[in-house]
C-alpha cells in the first residue's frame, strides 16, 4: 500500500463544516480530522486544516489539543474507547466465565485486525502507539488487564479456572495471545489470510483455557 497522502478535496472544509455543525466544539474539532486521517492519512492532519473545516482560528483549537500529535492520538483514543467498551461489556455480562474470556480475546483480536482492513490510516496511528508505548495504548494494555483479572478472578469463585497465581495467569494470557492482540504484531500478519488468523487464534484460546483449568499457572 502506498504512502503516498491522498489529495483531499478543497470543498471538503465546508462540507464538514455544515455536518458536523451540531457537535460540541471539541467533538467537531475530532470529527473533522477523524475524516481527514481516513481519507488523506496523517499527513492531511493539520492544525490549520482542521480549524478551517470547523470555522474557527487555528488558536481555538489549541484550546482542546496542544498539538498535532495530540490531536492524532484522540482520534485513536476515541477508537480504544469503543473497544473497552466492548470488552468491558462482556466481563461484566451473564455468559459462562470461559465463554467470556474466549470471546473477550476474540473481540480484540479482530477489531483491530477489521480496522487495518477498514481504515488503515488510523490502525497505523494506534500501531504507532503500540510501539512506541504512548500513553492511549498504555492506558488501553491497562484496562484490557484490569478486564482479564476481573474475568480470572470469577473464573475462580466458581472454580471453573484452578490458578495458582493470578498475577502470573493475566500475564500468561496476554503473553500467550500477544501475536494476536497486538496491533505491531498484527499489522507484521497483515498478509496471512483472515481463515488461517481465526483459526491460529482459536487454537491460542484453547491453549490457555486449558491451562487455566489445569491448576498449571
Amino acid at each position: 500500500m502506498s504512502n503516498e497522502p491522498v489529495a483531499v478535496p478543497d470543498e471538503l472544509p465546508a462540507m464538514q463544516a455544515d455536518i458536523y455543525s451540531h457537535l460540541a466544539v471539541d467533538a467537531r474539532l475530532l470529527a473533522i480530522a477523524s475524516d481527514r486521517l481516513r481519507t488523506g492519512g496523517r499527513h492531511s492532519v493539520t492544525v490549520v486544516s482542521v480549524a478551517e473545516a470547523a470555522g474557527m482560528t487555528h488558536a481555538n483549537v489549541y484550546r482542546y489539543f496542544q498539538s498535532k500529535s495530540a490531536l492524532i492520538d484522540a482520534i485513536a483514543a476515541q477508537w480504544l474507547k469503543g473497544l473497552e467498551a466492548t470488552i468491558a461489556s462482556i466481563a461484566d455480562g451473564p455468559d459462562p466465565v470461559d465463554d467470556k474470556l474466549e470471546n473477550l480475546l476474540s473481540i480484540v483480536a479482530h477489531a483491530q485486525r477489521d480496522l487495518m482492513v477498514e481504515n488503515r490510516n488510523l490502525f497505523e496511528v494506534y500501531a504507532d502507539a503500540a510501539a512506541g508505548s504512548r500513553v492511549i495504548y498504555r492506558r488501553f494494555r491497562a484496562r484490557l488487564k484490569q478486564l482479564v483479572v476481573r474475568v480470572l478472578d470469577e473464573g475462580m469463585a466458581s472454580s471453573v479456572f484452578e490458578i495458582r497465581d493470578r498475577e502470573n495467569a493475566a500475564t500468561f494470557i496476554t503473553d500467550t495471545a500477544s501475536r494476536f492482540i497486538h496491533p505491531v504484531a498484527i499489522r507484521m500478519d497483515s498478509q496471512m489470510p483472515r481463515e488461517m488468523f481465526d483459526r491460529r487464534l482459536d487454537v491460542i484460546i484453547h491453549v490457555i483455557l486449558r491451562a487455566l483449568r489445569s491448576n498449571y499457572i
